[in-house]
């Protein structure tokens, strides 16, 4: 379950950096699929990016815990 959450996490960081980005960088017409279909504002695409970034860690970390691994070791 936690490497579907992880999986996720990559595909919402990649949406909402890829829609921010287009939005900062072209003529207002983010990149990815979602700005086809949605028209939300910059802030929106970043904060989506955040929380897929944190999905990601958290996916990681529990991967890691599971495993035995301590963080810095």
């Amino acid at each position: 379950m936690r490497e579907i959450i992880g999986v996720i996490g990559i595909i919402v960081l990649i949406q909402g950096a890829m829609g921010a980005l287009g939005r900062i960088f072209t003529d207002s017409t983010g990149w990815g699929i979602l700005p086809h279909w949605f028209d939300l504002p910059t802030l929106a695409y970043a904060g989506m990016a955040a929380a897929g970034l944190a999905l990601t860690v958290w996916a990681e970390a529990e991967k890691k815990r599971r495993k035995g691994v301590r963080p810095g070791a």
